[in-house]
């Protein structure tokens, strides 16, 4: 009992911040660590301002500089997967208060001072929307007292981002729609301003190559995490097998999301990933079904010459991309796919409106 206990994996939080965590994962694989790293950066939603329509713009900065600088500030998106909605998911046509949120920003300087114009000047707004409405929903219930507002804004301990420094007689005036997304689309949405984890700081596993000159403990000194574990002795001989299982995370939030949100959604985003690909490997019995009852199935032609593309190869009895109607399969049959009849590998159509950061 005592060592099945001593394989299930424990986390130990070593400190906590407002905007940053470190802790200790351990008996967890390699893949394990990289995945919730990995996910954690690119996988967990937040909003960010994703369309800017610029009415007055006489700063020393082009339009497309000032929109840019807009898309990544950070906003503050707590609980943004039930409190917002992706604009794929709406029925409006052009935004409404279900999948968009509106923030405007208008300043202009009348002294003869340097004005500073910051993410403090960004003031979150009703949405108008035009064209038809979800007729329900529960999304705007569910958002906090500040969900939408730039980060920092009414909280004096935390400085505002710089948008542009505007001089007596210049003038920004501009609208900016914010929306649901990940950082798989853009760096904008994701909740992370750096995220890393170090495992074996004593490189017994060899991992590492040090380059030095003369001293390699003097050259390479050792980090934090090698009091969690004890130094190799000279003595001891290499293990060809063995492992890491203890991994060293620091997180770091840029204040969208707190940093205990972003390592639970984190887990969950690898859970449901998980999840979906052991669904998805469980169904293939079911196509070997509909292939012996002949439904939407192409079946193998017998092995000939092959004269073009849309014929059999010699080699095997496969068709090439070209045959089946067109489809992009190596295969003709599903039995040669582990995949599934998949549409092979694509990548999403880009969409523009706007400024599209």
């Amino acid at each position: 009992m005592q060592a099945l206990e001593e394989l299930e994996p424990t986390v130990r939080i070593r400190e906590l911040k407002k905007d940053r965590v470190n802790f200790v994962l351990e008996n967890v694989d390699l893949a394990f660590a990289n995945s919730l790293r990995r996910v954690v950066m690119a996988d967990i939603p937040t909003v960010a301002i994703d369309m800017v329509e610029i009415e007055t713009n006489t700063s020393v900065l082009p339009d497309e500089f000032i929109a840019h600088r807009l898309g990544m500030i950070p906003l503050i998106s707590t609980n943004c997967d039930e409190a917002i909605r992706y604009t794929r998911d709406c029925i409006c046509l052009a935004g409404c208060s279900f999948c968009s949120i509106m923030l405007v920003l208008n300043v202009a300087c009348h002294d003869d001072t340097t004005m500073d114009v910051t993410s403090d000047h960004l003031d979150v707004v009703p949405l108008n929307a035009e064209g038809p409405l979800p007729d329900s929903g529960d999304e705007i219930q569910k958002r906090t007292e500040h969900f939408g507002h730039p980060v920092g804004k009414n909280d004096p301990s935390t400085p505002p981002v710089l948008i542009c420094k505007i001089r007596k007689g210049q003038e920004l005036k501009m609208r900016c729609i914010a929306k649901k997304g990940i950082a798989k689309e853009h760096a904008k949405w994701s909740p992370c301003s750096a995220v890393s984890f170090e495992y074996d700081p004593h490189n017994k596993l060899r991992h590492t190559t040090y380059w030095y000159e003369k001293d390699i403990k003097d050259e390479w000194p050792l980090s934090e995490n090698a009091r969690e574990e004890e130094p190799p002795r000279d003595d001891e001989p290499f293990d060809y097998n063995a492992k890491p299982n203890k991994f060293y995370f620091e997180i770091e939030t840029d204040g969208s999301l707190n940093p205990q949100e972003v390592v639970m959604k984190g887990l969950a985003e690898l859970q449901t990933k998980l999840a979906n690909l052991i669904l998805g490997l469980k169904q293939q019995p079911d196509l070997e079904i509909m292939q012996n009852e002949g439904v939407g199935m192409a079946h193998i032609q017998p092995q000939t010459q092959a004269t073009g593309w849309g014929e059999t190869s010699a080699w095997s009895q496969q068709t090439s991309p070209r045959t089946a109607g067109g489809a992009s399969q190596w295969t003709s049959s599903p039995d040669n796919n582990p995949w599934g009849n998949s549409a092979g590998w694509s990548s999403p159509s880009q969409k523009a409106n706007g400024w599209n950061m």
